[in-house]
């Protein structure tokens, strides 16, 4: 007799974290930028956050928040504030005219010492991987615009991502849930998976 196949219960949140106060690294990248990037004259403005991603058969939105709150494996609530996104209906933590610049690190995206935790909490077993993610805002952003500030290619060429070691993908208003799982891109590759505007449909440099 053949057995039904199990459905698949497990699904994906992500918690977006901020410090609370002014992020001195975020601050430093603007200044730099400003001063040395061709596109850091129009760059407004420069955010840091923490993208952190669980997969697995979750509880719901508020009794997520109650477990990273008493958590030190994912933020530290006096120091950090944590947004939850529970659906893809769901928004980012996105000011107008932001877009997203996703920073992997190749390899190191996993933490395990927050499965571990999450499982002596909950008897669950989980997947959780962490990014940085950057909220740039500048005035009549282009992806070329986005590319020269992030991928790293000499003094007058990107900031926020060495692609020697890490990948990068691109989104403006509407951000993938998930986005950690997409396969890396090949190194030196163009930024790649870009979603919304100013790119318009997705593009891969993949």
């Amino acid at each position: 007799m053949t057995m039904p196949k199990r459905k698949d219960t497990k699904r994906v949140v992500q918690a977006w974290i901020e410090l609370q106060a002014d992020d001195p690294e975020a601050m430093s990248a603007l200044a730099v930028a400003r001063a040395h990037l061709g596109v850091g004259s129009r760059l407004r403005g420069l955010r840091r956050m923490r993208l952190v991603e669980i997969k697995g058969e979750l509880p719901e939105a508020g009794e997520i928040e109650a477990l990273l709150h008493r958590s030190t494996q994912f933020y530290n609530p006096h120091k950090e504030r944590c947004a939850i996104r529970a659906s893809a209906a769901g928004r980012a933590p996105l000011m107008e005219g932001e877009c997203l610049v996703l920073v992997v690190e190749r390899e190191g995206a996993r933490r395990e010492a927050a499965e571990r935790w999450w499982r002596h909490e909950t008897g669950e077993s989980v997947e959780v991987r962490e990014a940085l993610a950057w909220a740039v805002r500048v005035d009549g952003a282009t992806d070329a615009d986005l590319e020269e500030l992030t991928l790293v290619r000499g003094r007058r060429h990107g900031l926020l991502c060495n692609p020697h070691s890490q990948d990068c993908r691109l989104a403006g208003g509407e951000v993938p849930l998930p986005w950690l799982e997409e396969p890396p891109a090949p190194r030196g590759a163009r930024a790649a998976g870009r979603t919304g505007p100013p790119g318009g449909s997705r593009r891969s440099g993949r």
